[in-house]
């Protein structure tokens, strides 16, 4: 059997009072189990607040396999996270790439993922978690001989437009660039025409 929250019931006598606020009946048939439910869908969907769930983020060391890899990597996919602002859901796809140092490190590329989904199982802001993946990349290929550039792009609808507000349709996108990414108008042209590709696509 499942461990309950230690502070359930009074996280559960919370959810039915604003099922009451918004003139619901906590306990009709249909809404009997739904607090129960919604604390444990926290707990997935909220993973991102618990250290133990951080992915670990394997790296090899650049040319162990006999090449030194200069160029550009890329990796693209799907995100889900929550607005701090009005608890809602915003979603979308995001574009990553980086260079790696001759001297340094290389991720494993599939790890990428795992670390986009980790920060935004989180309360956020758009903007902070491209800036939190980022960061978090940069930290793991090390200080010493850092990557060349390193880039993300999120575009994600907000439900708390779309459902709410002005109740209008449309995507926001945030971005982050570093390095050869900044610097380098080839670099970065290269990317975006990558990043166009992939969400247009």
């Amino acid at each position: 059997m499942e461990n309950k929250h230690p502070n359930a019931e009074v996280i559960e006598l919370s959810i039915k009072r604003i099922f009451e606020h918004i003139g619901e009946d906590p306990n009709r048939p249909g809404l009997v189990g739904t607090p129960d439910r919604m604390i444990r869908m926290w707990a997935e969907i909220f993973r991102g607040y618990d250290p133990a769930q951080r992915p670990k983020i394997t790296t090899f060391s650049n040319g162990d396999d006999g090449v030194i890899y200069d160029n550009m990597v890329l990796d693209s996919g799907t995100f889900y996270s929550v607005c701090e602002h009005h608890f809602m859901p915003f979603f979308g796809r995001y574009v990553f790439a980086y260079i790696p140092n001759p001297k340094g490190r290389i991720l494993g590329l599939s790890k990428i993922a795992r670390v986009v989904d980790y920060y935004a199982a989180r309360l956020q802001i758009q903007e902070r978690l491209v800036s939190d993946v980022v960061e978090e990349i940069i930290s793991v290929l090390g200080e010493e001989y850092p990557p060349l550039g390193v880039a993300l792009v999120m575009e994600a609808e907000h439900l708390c437009k779309t459902m709410r507000g002005v109740k209008k349709q449309g995507k926001m996108v945030a971005s982050r660039l570093t390095g050869a990414f900044k610097d380098d108008p080839t670099a970065r042209a290269e990317f975006m025409q990558y990043v166009t590709s992939r969400l247009n696509g």
